[in-house]
């Protein structure tokens, strides 16, 4: 055991420091890399280690009266949900991970920085399709501040009488502050569209400056998240109340890997799977590699037998289709040669990788490959 203390020192002392800052995406990761390596002399503990990594963080709080959520004044519906810190971990690129650190530290550092004039609104824009992660980025910024999350619902927010909508979010924003909670508001377009929009009411561009308003009112110490798929439909004035930014795309090539070795290989994937895994899934989205990921595994556990990467292809292949040109879109996939032939020049899979994928000799593809 000496032996294992000594190669696991630093990365104990990592974890330590994440579990009491309630970063549970590192917690997760160095729990996996631990327990890899603890199998390696003690497959039990290993396992016990993978079963705590799954369960869910929760928030401390005091105890006391607990606030009644705003409600729409007509419907009674609530304007706001009380989210759980997540449990899947978050994967970012290099330049999405340095705003996302930079948000938390200067959010723990507002006193220290307020001492030296250096404090501003702590209010971050998250944009990009759907899939990418920005609701997921949302609860790990609470779950590392350690506070609540509370999503907008916008469907309730946005009233059918038009004149409720700026009350409702003079509500939303009085309470959720003074919770001292983190506000996260998606879809974020559905209310901060530009005001010079031909096709919308002139009561609905005074619901976007109630909202610019709203965000001006708020003390420094207020902590406001958005998220939007249509960045294009914001109003200018409304990124100018947002300091930080974080542009969400598809994942990179690096980035698939690391998401299907941890969602569909639990960390132990091989660089060949994964490279292949990674050419195949060109279009889709990190939230897309974690659902086919977690389906192929639910399959192996539920029939007992070894992880099947064919049929996790499989599914790649299927999204593909419905993501790229029309003309590819009826590919027919039982036919080998074609599809060995498809699969080569649209996704640049070598011989070896399409003649795994396909459960055929290097020779086969070899030779599919010379037919014209």
């Amino acid at each position: 055991m000496q032996s294992l203390v000594e190669i696991q020192g630093q990365d104990l002392v990592s974890l330590i420091n994440a579990a009491l800052e309630a970063n549970y995406t590192d917690v997760r990761k160095l729990g996996s890399k631990l327990a890899s390596q603890i199998g390696k002399s003690d497959l039990g503990t290993a396992q016990q280690i993978k079963s705590s990594l799954k369960k869910r963080g929760v928030p401390l709080r005091t105890s006391g009266y607990v606030e009644t959520l705003p409600t729409d004044p007509k419907s009674r519906v609530p304007l706001v949900e009380e989210q759980p810190w997540p449990v899947t971990p978050v994967f970012l690129e290099d330049n999405l991970k340095s705003v996302f650190e930079a948000f938390i530290s200067d959010i723990k550092n507002h006193d220290k920085l307020a001492a030296h004039g250096l404090t501003g609104k702590s209010n971050l824009l998250m944009s990009g399709p759907p899939g990418t992660g920005k609701t997921l980025v949302a609860g790990h910024i609470a779950a590392q501040l350690g506070l609540p999350l509370y999503i907008v619902r916008l469907d309730s927010l946005v009233s059918s009488l038009l004149g409720d909508t700026a009350k409702n979010i003079r509500n939303v924003f009085d309470y959720v502050p003074h919770m001292g909670g983190v506000l996260f508001l998606d879809e974020f377009d559905a209310v901060a569209k530009v005001r010079d929009d031909k096709h919308e009411l002139g009561e609905l561009k005074r619901v976007v400056n109630t909202l610019i308003q709203a965000i001006d009112a708020l003390d420094d110490k207020a902590i406001v998240i958005a998220a939007t798929n249509h960045s294009e439909l914001l109003d200018r004035a409304i990124w100018r109340r947002f300091p930080y930014k974080m542009h969400f795309s598809l994942p990179s090539s690096d980035l698939k890997k690391h998401l299907w070795d941890h969602f569909l290989f639990q960390d132990s994937g091989v660089e060949q799977d994964l490279s292949t895994l990674a050419k195949l899934s060109r279009t889709l989205s990190g939230a897309d590699i974690e659902s086919i990921a977690l389906a192929t595994r639910r399959e192996s556990i539920i029939n007992d037998t070894p992880l099947n990467t064919h049929n996790a292809y499989l599914s790649i292949l299927e999204l593909e289709m419905r993501s790229i040109s029309s003309q590819s879109t009826n590919h027919d996939f039982s036919d080998k040669k074609n599809t060995a032939k498809f699969l080569h020049s649209n996704y640049g899979l070598s011989q070896a990788e399409v003649g795994k994928l396909l459960n055929l000799s290097r020779q086969t593809i070899a030779g599919y490959l010379k037919e014209r």
